[in-house]
């Protein structure tokens, strides 16, 4: 079996690591330093398996800016290409996705395509009316933004949006490069399956959501939102995971997916699922007047990315809060290295000198907690209790 992976972001890299251990894999990218990077055996993303497998591993994987290279021989072409909701239109933009569907069927119309990325419920039914093609197969990614691989290598569970025998077979493929014996799968709609990943992750920012409003209250009310989130989480129906308080939930899939469900909404009764997109924002707004509160003149931002071991920004909580603050007339200033060199990220201010960041903030703020700032603990505000996620 041969596969091509179109895209090289976090899901697209990792399942074309992944299933280059047992099939020959093509993976697309327009960016042609990430294509040198992943030919050279070099990770062009921060993930620790990745990095691993990429340099140690006798994979069977090639990348390549050429589509028609790419697809001309593929049995299986797995969609990774990144969709965003725009707030201000109101839809979900799968422009990129759908350039690759008419670039699969005009170059290799056989091919069965796999849709990794996220979309809304209804669009695979959709392309394959629009191209009179049944070719068209949406598989839902389940994984957490620097442990891709790992997720791919030990799946929860495999969802398939299809009952075809190729798909079934893609299933398998993915099972059989994994480092579990059973992987349940799950085969059913597109549409169902579309409906599974927007679900499973508006729930997940739900539990963010939830925990960040008790740590608003805790702090409100001079309570240890420790303490309660201990007791909360003895309850193993609730359990202590994934209930770290943060500026807000953001990334890749969290902020996309919980607005593209409630618009999927429209004429269906709900009040939960608006409620989560609102808080998020509720939140934002809390953590900036308590920065406020402090009366600086300069607040320092201690890296832009969503959690450690991470590299992205998309959509990180911290934007919101910076954009509070400079409303107010608050300077910013940011220390993050993934931007060394740089004098400023849009209209703030580069700090790459760790040592004169810190005396430039009158506070600095930090989504999750760094021994960098051990040095600095009177200036931070942060709600991470953890140290983790």
């Amino acid at each position: 079996m041969k596969v091509a992976v179109a895209g090289t972001g976090y899901v697209g890299l990792s399942l074309a690591v992944l299933l280059s251990q047992k099939y020959e894999v093509v993976a697309l990218d327009i960016d042609v330093r990430k294509v040198d990077m992943i030919n050279s055996g070099i990770s062009s993303i921060d993930d620790e398996y990745i990095h691993k497998y990429i340099q140690k591993e006798n994979l069977n994987l090639v990348a390549t800016t050429n589509k028609k290279l790419a697809y001309a021989k593929a049995d299986y072409v797995v969609i990774a290409t990144p969709t965003n909701y725009d707030t201000e239109k109101g839809y979900f933009d799968t422009s990129a996705v759908e350039t690759v569907i008419e670039d699969v069927i005009n170059n290799n119309p056989t091919a069965l395509m796999i849709i990794k990325s996220t979309i809304p419920v209804g669009f695979t039914e959709k392309m394959a009316t629009k191209y009179s093609t049944r070719n068209i197969v949406f598989s839902p990614e389940f994984l957490r933004e620097g442990n891709a691989l790992y997720d791919n290598l030990h799946a929860s569970r495999i969802v398939i949006g299809s009952t075809d025998g190729r798909a079934k077979k893609f299933a398998d493929m993915l099972e059989e490069c994994s480092l579990e014996n059973e992987i349940p799968k799950l085969f059913m709609s597109s549409s169902e399956a579309e409906s599974v990943k927007l679900f499973a992750n508006t729930y997940l920012a739900m539990r963010v959501a939830f925990f960040n409003e008790l740590d608003t209250y805790a702090e409100v009310n001079g309570l240890d939102a420790h303490q309660i989130i201990r007791g909360v989480g003895f309850d193993k129906r609730i359990g202590d995971f994934y209930n770290n308080p943060s500026f807000g939930y953001g990334g890749y899939c969290l902020p996309k997916d919980t607005k593209q469900l409630l618009a999927s909404f429209d004429g269906v009764p709900e009040n939960l699922i608006g409620s989560i997109v609102k808080s998020n924002q509720t939140r934002k707004n809390f953590v900036a007047e308590q920065i406020l509160k402090k009366n600086p003149k300069t607040v320092g931002v201690y890296r832009l990315t969503m959690k450690e071991g991470s590299d992205n920004f998309r959509e990180s909580s911290i934007f919101g809060v910076v954009d509070i603050l400079k409303k107010k007339g608050v300077t910013i200033v940011i220390h993050e290295p993934n931007l060394s060199g740089q004098a400023s990220y849009g209209d703030n201010r580069i700090e790459n000198d760790l040592t004169d960041f810190k005396k430039k903030a009158d506070v600095i703020v930090t989504n999750r907690m760094h021994s960098d700032l051990e040095d600095a603990l009177d200036k931070v505000y942060t709600r991470d209790l953890y140290q983790r996620d």
